[in-house]
């Protein structure tokens, strides 16, 4: 499989990068993968980024001859290439907004299927030496805090969670993916970090995990759907049947995500 990281890049140049590989889209004669020349494109949220690539893999070897390319990024950023034309067979997201949004624009195929729960955790550098024991610590002063800007999924849900503890974030930098937030954490340029449960163990002994109850407040549902310019449809809809599957979900639970409901 390949792996694309797509934080941070304009959608133009998105979509130019992957132009190249639309014309390999189209399923081969007799079935995708019988001739070793199907392509699978999966745009998926940044914190899917370690589940994905084992489905991937599995995909893979579940049917061979297919190669599946995932690019992780944020959901809001990842939508807008897919509505500016980026191809993509399909979209996994951190949150139902910005799967509405392509739903509403018609580019979607068929229904998307809510695979996965996620909430939030507070990560910080190990040896926490900022002292950070709560979600109120947060907004104590000279607090290096980053999250994710408000637009992200995972923004969002900090945004939400503040207002309904009725106190004000004040981040010293707002981020378009959730792997940038960790990253900051893990280099030391933030006390801590409003990241995913399922980032913080993805990241082992690079960061310390600061549960806190009020993140039940905000809790992140996961869909997943075919778009509608895909071109690769048996294969398409062999990925999102592996994703809903006993082996997919078991892949979701280890990397610490809730259950979907399909």
């Amino acid at each position: 499989m390949r792996v694309n990281v797509a934080a941070g890049l304009a959608a133009a140049t998105l979509a130019v990068s992957l132009a190249g590989c639309a014309g390999s889209n189209a399923a081969p004669a007799g079935g995708y993968g019988a001739a070793g020349e199907s392509s699978l494109t999966v745009f998926a949220a940044a914190s899917l980024k370690s589940s994905f690539t084992e489905l991937a893999d599995i995909f893979e070897a579940q049917h061979p001859g297919t190669e599946v390319t995932v690019s992780f990024a944020g959901s809001s950023d990842l939508a807008s290439q897919i509505s500016q034309g980026a191809p993509a067979d399909v979209f996994a997201s951190a949150d139902t907004r910005n799967m509405a949004k392509l739903e509403d624009a018609g580019l979607l195929a068929g229904e998307p299927r809510t695979f996965a729960t996620n909430t939030l955790a507070i990560a910080v550098p190990q040896g926490n030496p900022a002292r950070i024991g709560s979600f109120a610590d947060l907004t104590r002063a000279g607090t290096r805090l980053v999250t994710c800007a408000r637009q992200v999924p995972c923004g969002a849900a900090a945004a939400t969670v503040a207002e309904r503890q009725g106190t004000v974030l004040s981040p010293v930098s707002e981020e378009n993916s959730v792997t940038d937030v960790l990253g900051k954490v893990i280099s030391g340029e933030a006390d801590a970090g409003l990241v995913y449960v399922t980032d913080v163990r993805s990241a082992g002994d690079k960061v310390e995990n600061i549960p806190f109850p009020e993140a039940a407040e905000a809790v992140n549902s996961y869909p997943i759907a075919a778009l509608a310019g895909s071109r690769n449809n048996a294969a398409t809809g062999a990925f999102l049947d592996l994703v809903s599957s006993h082996e997919g979900r078991q892949v979701l639970a280890r990397a610490g995500f809730g259950p979907g409901t399909k």
